[in-house]
C-alpha cells in the first residue's frame, strides 16, 4: 500500500531526541529519511542511560527506524560536492546545529535555496534562529526549567522538579514534523520552499503560557506547587487504596453528581462548600479528605469499576512495567517491538497517529552506521563502486 508520504525525500542530520523524533513520525508515514552522520556514527549512538554493567539502548535505535543511515564528512570540497548533489535530490533538510556554527550556517535556508530553489530547511535548536538567546546550546532540561514550569510541579515545600518525560525534546519534534508539512503545503501551491524555525525553548513556554501565563498576567495567581491536584478543580487528584493509588478527575459539576452516586452511600457529602465547581476548588482539602477515606475502604480494582460504571474519568497510577501490560496499550499496539542486531527486541513507541486510509507502519529497524552508503550514493546519485571505494579511502564517507 502507498503511504500517504511516499515520495517525501528528507535528508536528516539531527540527533539525540527532537529532530530525530520529528523525522520518525514523517518516516512512519511513508517518507524516505536519510540519515546523515559524522563518520563513526553521531553522538545519540551512545547515549545512556546505562546499567550497571555499561549498557544501554542507544536512543538511535529507539527512534531510528524505517531511515536510511548514511556517512558524509562534508568538511572537504569532494564531501561538499555531495551534499549539493544529495539536496538536489530531496524534498526537505532538517538538522539541529545551534545558530551561529558552521555546520548550520552550511545548512541555512539561504545557503540551499540556490541550490533546490524547492528545498525546505527545517532548522531546530534550544532558542531558535533570533534573539539575544540565539547562538546558546541546550537541551530538553533547560529548556523546561527556563520556561517556569517545574516552579509549580512537585509537592509544596520542595525544590522545583523537571518531568522525567521528555515533553519539550517530544512536543518540539512533534511541532518540526508539523512545521515541515505546513511549508510542503505552501510550496504545492507556488512551487518555493522555506525555513522552519523551532526551537526546544519556544515548545516549553508555549506548553506553560497555557493557561499559567493567563492567569499571572490577569489575575495575579503565580502557580504554586499543588503535588498531583489539579489547578482546574476538584476532586482531581490520586489516591490511595489498599492495594495502590488511583487517579480521579471529577471536577465538573456533572462528575461530581456522577462520582455522588458512589460514595455517599459511605460518606456525608452535605456540605456547603460542596455546592459548585468554585467552592469544591477553595476548599479541595474538604474534597481531597472524604474521596481519600472512600478510596481507602477499596481496592485499585474495586474503585476502578465502581467509577468506570459511574462514568467517572480514573485509573490506576501505573509503574512503566505496569504500562507495558495495560491492555489499552495492547489493543492499540502502542508499545511494540522491533529486533535491532546485537540488542535483540527493542521495546519502542507504535504509530501514535491513527489513518483509516493510509495508515503509518514500522517497516524497518534502525539503521547501523553508514549501512545504506552503497545505495543512496549509488543508486540516488549514480555513483560507480570504485568511485564509492575511493570516496571511502579518502575519508569523506
Amino acid at each position: 500500500m502507498e503511504q500517504v508520504l511516499t515520495g517525501l525525500k528528507v535528508l536528516d542530520f539531527s540527533r539525540f531526541i527532537a529532530g530525530p523524533y520529528a523525522t520518525q513520525l514523517l518516516a512512519d508515514f511513508g517518507a524516505e529519511v536519510i540519515r546523515v552522520e559524522k563518520l563513526g556514527g553521531g553522538d545519540d549512538r551512545t547515549q545512556g542511560p546505562f546499567t550497571a554493567d555499561g549498557f544501554t539502548v542507544p536512543m538511535s535505535a529507539l527512534i531510528g527506524r524505517n531511515k536510511k543511515a548514511i556517512t558524509l564528512n562534508w568538511n572537504n570540497p569532494e564531501g561538499q560536492e555531495l551534499l549539493e548533489q544529495l539536496v538536489k535530490t530531496c524534498d526537505v533538510v532538517l538538522h539541529n546545529f545551534s545558530p551561529g556554527s558552521k555546520p548550520a550556517h552550511t545548512l541555512s535556508y539561504d545557503s540551499l535555496k540556490s541550490v533546490n530553489p524547492a528545498i525546505i530547511v527545517v532548522a531546530i535548536s534550544a532558542f531558535g534562529q533570533s534573539g539575544p538567546y540565539q547562538r546558546r546550546p541546550g537541551f530538553d532540561p533547560l529548556a523546561q526549567f527556563m520556561s517556569g514550569g517545574p516552579s509549580y510541579t512537585g509537592f509544596p515545600g520542595n525544590p522545583p522538579v523537571r518531568s522525567q518525560v521528555n515533553y519539550v525534546d517530544h512536543g518540539t519534534g512533534v511541532s518540526a514534523a508539523l512545521g515541515t508539512m505546513l511549508a510542503l503545503h505552501h510550496r504545492t501551491r507556488t512551487g518555493v520552499g522555506q525555513m522552519v524555525d523551532v526551537a526546544l525553548f519556544d515548545t516549553a513556554v508555549c506548553f506553560v503560557a497555557t493557561p499559567a501565563a493567563a492567569e499571572y498576567k490577569l489575575l495575579r495567581l503565580a502557580r504554586e506547587q499543588m503535588g498531583n491536584q489539579a489547578f482546574w478543580g476538584s476532586p482531581a487528584n490520586t489516591y490511595q487504596t489498599k492495594n495502590g493509588m488511583v487517579v480521579v478527575a471529577a471536577a465538573t459539576n456533572s462528575l461530581w453528581q456522577n462520582l455522588l452516586t458512589i460514595i455517599e452511600k459511605e460518606v456525608d457529602v452535605t456540605a456547603p462548600e460542596l455546592s459548585d465547581v468554585k467552592s469544591r476548588y477553595l476548599h479541595r482539602d474538604v474534597t481531597d479528605r472524604f474521596v481519600g477515606e472512600w478510596m481507602a475502604k477499596h481496592t485499585v480494582e474495586e474503585v476502578i469499576n465502581l467509577l468506570e460504571q459511574a462514568h467517572v474519568p480514573c485509573g490506576p497510577v501505573n509503574t512503566v512495567p505496569e504500562m507495558l501490560n495495560d491492555p489499552q496499550v495492547k489493543a492499540r499496539e502502542l508499545i511494540v517491538e522491533v529486533d535491532q542486531p546485537g540488542i535483540g527486541p527493542v521495546p519502542q513507541a507504535g504509530v501514535q497517529i491513527k489513518l483509516s486510509l493510509t495508515p503509518g507502519s514500522i517497516r524497518t529497524r534502525a539503521p547501523d552506521v553508514g549501512e545504506h552508503n552503497e545505495e543512496v550514493y549509488g543508486a540516488l546519485l549514480g555513483l560507480k563502486p570504485k568511485e564509492l571505494a575511493i570516496l571511502k579511502k579518502q575519508g569523506v564517507i
